[in-house]
């Protein structure tokens, strides 16, 4: 069990970080970066403000235990939708290989996040 809650909170912290809290300390103390990840792929620049406060709410609904089960997986679908989107956005726009890969690499760690949390719901 104990090595289960490790997991989770390894992965959660690692999205955390990755989808939460740098791009609000960009938002914050770099604001003319806000849009460096979604200009050059064509969109406006007011959805990178609004992608930001998604993944800032997104995560940190993961992150606090006490949130109801069903708001959490709303927050993994949101990022699920975000990480997927951003991979097809890079395919199709840039045709980057490291920009097309990270995306699935934070996914693949959302993917870990999500489930142990569900084996720590269902186990205790």
């Amino acid at each position: 069990m104990k090595k289960n809650k490790v997991i989770f909170w390894v992965a959660t912290v690692i999205i955390l970080l990755w989808e939460g809290v740098m791009p609000l300390a960009t938002m914050l103390f770099a604001p003319e970066y806000v849009n460096a990840g979604t200009k050059p792929l064509g969109y406006p620049d007011y959805f990178a403000y609004v992608l930001i406060i998604c993944k800032v709410l997104g995560t940190f609904t993961i992150a606090y235990p006490k949130m109801p089960v069903k708001l959490k997986e709303w927050a993994y679908a949101g990022l699920t939708f975000s990480l997927i989107f951003a991979f097809i956005s890079h395919a199709c726009v840039d045709k980057n290989i490291a920009y097309m890969l990270m995306p699935l690499a934070v996914l693949g760690i959302l993917a870990v996040s999500y489930l142990y949390n569900n084996k720590i719901q269902h186990n205790g």
